[in-house]
């Protein structure tokens, strides 16, 4: 799978995400170029390409989240391709757009497609089109109270008010009461205004209790739009995912093929190119879409090692020819996986960041065991940018010994330093209702009902 024309890969990215990528060019003979902010000279990123440059100081705003000094950094080098990763600018359209002008080609979707599935109203629309299921409510935006109340002789209260182009929990209201109306719509709208710059809200229906399960999906852009199965990643804390497994073992197999189905009729509906995903809520008897992500995930090494497939080197093999790698038919998929995200954070004090250099590092291997990392004895985790440090994913044949499997491997690893969250994972996975026949009650509200600790030993 070497690539035909010669292309030179600039990660507009750092951490484990920048090495994974950089990984997948040096196995496709692309060259390499990281970019890395002030105090991230010693970062495993920067070692490992063939060149890199400084861009500016450690805040991101001066840094990774600086188009100009990105896209400057690739002209300087020469790189003719961008992977943006996950987080920072990957979602961001009017990057995708200056990459473009600069005929520097860009590793995800085209701003159209981010524009659209980034708007939640647009999202709705176009997944509504496509005879997906969305969670009931509106699918235009509502500016006044009658409105929202007319919504809501159809779906009942509580209603949730979601800014437009909200993100990270702002612009969402949870609306119990007609009484409570009024106000929430106000803040609702404002909030958007402040942190969004648009002040467009909508409505839909509250659904309390609900698995968050997602499809992994790969598209050409034109006509090849394809899924590689779904992740469980109801597992999380503050929006934040913590474990995620694939199969979702809840799920009937009618059930799962119908939502990649659906995942794929999203992908096709949104010109979708390159991988992303498609999330949905999961009650007992349905299941909604919520939103897209528009670049590769945290999540997407789960995937890998359950349909044997090199989601990175997809997506560089579409950029050199045009064309997907696989084709649904060829995707078979292969027992139970499941990952555990390490932060670099304290569970014991509300799970603060935690900072600090590796005084000893092992990371466990062994056969269906895959650890992706930034660390390396000697390193400082960086108290600037987001707290994961590593990510151990297991392959087993069953859900239970995969359990089994990533305690094992957790319990072998040994990060000195710093305190991380593998205990605290360790403990959520002898948590009986989490390890119980299909852990169906595992929801996203399962971290916040019961208090886990690790067990003393």
């Amino acid at each position: 799978m070497g690539a035909k024309a010669v292309y030179c890969c600039l990660i507009a990215n750092r951490g484990e995400i920048a090495v994974r990528i950089i990984r997948a060019c040096r196995e496709m003979n692309i060259e390499t170029v990281a970019v890395y902010a002030k105090g991230d000279e010693s970062s495993l990123h920067v070692s490992l390409a063939d060149q890199a440059v400084c861009i500016g100081d450690a805040n991101p705003l001066d840094s990774y989240l600086n188009e100009d000094r990105i896209i400057s950094a690739a002209m300087i080098t020469g790189a003719n391709a961008i992977h943006p990763g996950y987080g920072f600018l990957s979602e961001s359209p009017s990057f995708a757009k200056k990459v473009e002008e600069n005929d520097i080609y860009f590793i995800g979707p085209t701003q159209q497609t981010m524009k659209m599935m980034g708007d939640k109203i647009t999202a709705r629309q176009t997944v509504d089109a496509a005879g997906v299921p969305i969670i009931p409510g509106s699918t235009d935006a509502v500016s006044t109270v009658e409105e929202v109340e007319e919504i809501a002789k159809d779906i009942d209260f509580p209603v949730v008010i979601k800014a437009a182009s909200g993100g990270g929990g702002k612009g969402i209201r949870i609306v119990k009461t007609a009484e409570e109306l009024p106000k929430a719509l106000k803040e609702a709208k404002s909030e958007g205004k402040k942190y969004f710059n648009d002040d467009r809200v909508y409505v839909e229906a509250f659904i309390p209790v609900a698995k968050h399960v997602e499809v992994q999906v790969l598209g050409d852009g034109q006509s090849e739009y394809i899924h590689l199965g779904e992740r469980d990643c109801s597992v999380q804390r503050k929006n934040q995912k913590l474990i995620e497994e694939s199969p979702c073992a809840a799920l009937s197999d009618e059930k799962r093929q119908n939502m990649c189905e659906d995942a794929v009729k999203v992908a096709k509906a949104s010109d979708y190119r390159s991988a992303g995903t498609i999330e949905f809520l999961v009650t007992e008897d349905a299941y909604y879409f919520i939103e897209m992500n528009a670049r590769i995930q945290v999540e997407h090494t789960v995937t890998e090692m359950r349909a044997n497939r090199d989601l990175l080197q997809a997506q560089l093999y579409l950029m050199v020819h045009g064309t997907l790698p696989f084709t649904q038919e060829d995707i078979q998929f292969d027992g139970h996986v499941i990952e555990a995200r390490i932060n670099a954070e304290n569970p014991q004090k509300n799970f603060q960041p935690t900072p600090g250099r590796v005084e000893a590092l092992h990371l466990p291997q062994g056969f269906n065991v895959r650890v992706d990392s930034l660390l390396y004895q000697g390193y400082r985790v960086s108290p600037y940018y987001d707290s994961l440090v590593a990510k151990v994913i297991v392959k087993s044949t069953t859900r239970a010994e995969a359990i089994h499997k990533l305690k094992m491997t957790l319990d072998e690893m040994v990060i000195d330093g710093f305190t991380t969250t593998a205990d605290f994972l360790y403990a959520v996975l002898s948590y009986p209702v989490y390890v119980e026949n299909d852990a169906k009650d595992v929801d996203i509200k399962f971290l916040d009902r019961y208090q886990i600790a690790k067990e003393e030993s």
